[in-house]
């Protein structure tokens, strides 16, 4: 960003996307797309943004040693094969370039014990790679659609939080949040702790047990005016 001061060495800070089809000026092609909020705020942390899109898994290595941290973006459903399900007639069409290289980049990162902070799709896939399940379609479980308000559209609700979690020193016991999401974990994957629920008991938040900076939130904190959550993930990669 034009104008930013960074400090001595800003972390590097890797950004999960997609390939959609986009416009501009005369062309139409397959593009590499990231909602701008996420550069931004990670900008104002400090930290360099680097886009990272769906590629063969030799890249891998290479971003996991230069890489400082990552965020695993949202984005589209998972395919529902990767927990055992048929696809529900509410569920999003298969990005299995996506699911392939991303899956495997949040396996490398574990492993690496790299910090990395895991937003909507990223949550869901970082409990998918751990055995666990996901809800297809929220108002089937839930009614209403109180975690998306409509599609492509935000809205704020409140989450409580497990105070002595990671999540939990870093925002407190709650927190007004904004979500756009109509999947969630059903079963909870091996490793993980559930660390913020909704009003109505879904999962909002969850943690890697014993990973230095493993967190997985269905909200979308790029997208808000609180950088405490994005702040810790540049602090802990700049460690």
């Amino acid at each position: 960003m034009a104008g930013a001061t960074y400090g001595a060495v800003p972390p590097l800070i890797g950004i999960t996307s997609g390939l959609e089809a986009a416009r501009w000026a005369d062309w139409v092609r397959e593009a590499v797309l990231l909602p701008v909020a996420y550069q931004r705020a990670l900008e104002r942390a400090r930290a360099v943004p680097v886009l990272v899109p769906p590629s063969v898994r030799a890249t891998i290595p290479v971003l996991i040693e230069r890489l400082d941290g990552l965020i695993f973006s949202g984005g589209g459903d998972i395919e529902p094969s990767r927990y055992g399900e048929e696809p529900h007639e509410q569920t999003g069409p298969p990005q299995p370039h996506r699911d392939r290289f991303e899956f495997a980049l949040l396996r490398a990162a574990i492993d690496a014990d790299l910090p990395f902070l895991a937003i909507g799709r990223g949550m869901q896939a970082l409990n998918v790679i751990r055995e666990g399940s996901l809800i297809q379609h929220l108002p089937d479980v839930v009614g209403g659609h109180a975690h998306q308000p409509s599609p492509g559209r935000f809205g704020r609700h409140r989450v409580q939080i497990s105070a002595t979690s990671m999540l939990g020193k870093t925002l407190g016991d709650h927190a007004e949040v904004m979500s756009g999401h109509h999947q969630a974990v059903r079963r909870l994957g091996k490793g993980l702790s559930t660390v913020a629920w909704a009003d109505d008991q879904i999962i909002e938040a969850i943690e890697l047990q014993g990973h230095r900076f493993g967190v997985g939130v269905q909200w979308h904190p790029e997208e808000a005016d609180d950088p405490r959550l994005i702040e810790a993930l540049v602090a802990e990669a700049r460690g």
